[in-house]
């Protein structure tokens, strides 16, 4: 790579080998553990509006969808983007500038957008632990046009989501659970269905259209659970506090378990347990813990819906621990479906800290 130059932070700098030949484009940020990040591999078009190429192409590759929805259309390092998360809210862009790169290049980013997708509005959602890491300030605003509603309503497969772009979990809404939440309700057709870690209930709406006969939703945020209960009733289902509750899901589940209570189908998704190597131990008895009530509480034949998006818990760790948690509750289970994030997420093959996402699709056999 040769030698760093002095260089600000979030500058574009050609990268060559021992030879002088250009390896790619990248950024540099002299004062971040990652020092260079990759925007263009080989010997390109130049520096240049880079950015905007690559937005560009990240758009293009996502094809239309109806504007009523919601996509990413653009995933960071998935897409050669490295510190750039763009999430279309049906026309609402929500996004977030997470390393010094993408911070330097936010004028050029939003302008790209704008041409690119013509947006109601961009709104920023730079409140992130990253941004520490590369000495930024957390950040949240509109970047370019309107500001958004308080919600905005999207559609999902079946389902009217509302989302809150302006305050809502990283930018509004788990994008990446769009395909898992519409699979639920395949399984969901006269069931008793326990939704833990709702949020704002997307889950628990499916598996309503689904055809459940009864679902209870269980976030310890009153935020999430008052929008988890518009979400219920704009599709056409009441949503009382008895069945949407304000309550810690871990308590939940072990109060559930020991009362030997009941149901067809348990959906467990919590947030991330483990974000470095250094947690993933205490992260590791929090996912068995869970998984072990679900079990309990589950109807012979019954059906587990369980994820993580923990970056240090690979598919294969997720895996076992989730068979040590059937084991300790006497369940033989098989795997009905495996699966992991929205299609909008592409993994790239380089780095497979961005395949992070593992939903298990189970079902108790004896």
């Amino acid at each position: 790579m040769g030698h760093l130059p002095d260089v600000a932070p979030g500058e574009l700098v050609r990268v060559v080998d021992a030879r002088g030949r250009q390896t790619g484009i990248a950024y540099a940020n002299p004062h971040s553990k990652i020092v260079l990040r990759y925007l263009d591999r080989g010997r390109g078009d130049g520096a240049e509006g880079l950015w905007t190429r690559r937005i560009r192409e990240a758009v293009a590759r996502r094809g239309a969808f109806a504007p009523e929805e919601a996509r990413r259309v653009v995933n960071a390092e998935g897409d050669g983007l490295p510190g750039l998360i763009v999430d279309d809210y049906a026309g609402w862009l929500s996004v977030q500038l997470t390393t010094a790169g993408s911070e330097r290049a936010r004028e050029e980013i939003a302008a790209a957008l704008v041409e690119t997708l013509r947006p109601h509005g961009i709104y920023e959602r730079s409140e992130v632990p990253e941004r520490a890491l590369e000495g930024l300030e957390q950040r949240t605003g509109v970047l370019w046009g309107a500001e958004p509603p308080d919600v905005v309503e999207i559609r999902e497969g079946r389902a009217r989501l509302l989302v809150d772009v302006k305050h809502g979990q990283k930018t509004g809404l788990f994008l990446d659970q769009r395909e898992n939440r519409i699979a639920v309700a395949r399984y969901a057709e006269g069931a008793r269905v326990l939704n833990t870690f709702a949020y704002s209930g997307g889950f628990s709406v499916h598996a309503a259209l689904g055809g459940a006969r009864e679902v209870t939703s269980v976030d310890i945020s009153e935020e999430a659970c008052a929008l988890a209960r518009r979400n219920l009733e704009l599709n056409g289902f009441p949503a009382d506090a008895e069945r949407t509750r304000v309550e810690n899901a871990f308590d939940f589940l072990r109060r559930s378990a020991d009362a030997h209570d009941r149901y067809d189908l348990v959906i467990i998704d919590p947030p991330a347990f483990a974000r470095g190597r250094s947690s993933l131990k205490g992260a590791l008895r929090g996912y068995r813990e869970i998984n072990l009530r679900g079990f309990k509480l589950l109807e012979p034949g019954g059906i587990l819906v369980t994820c993580s998006c923990s970056r240090p818990v690979t598919r294969e760790i997720f895996r076992r621990v989730v068979q040590e948690a059937a084991v300790d509750a006497r369940r033989s289970v098989q795997i009905v479906e495996e699966r992991g994030h929205a299609d909008d997420h592409p993994v790239l093959l380089e780095a497979p800290e961005t395949d992070y996402l593992v939903c298990l699709i189970l079902r108790v056999i004896g």
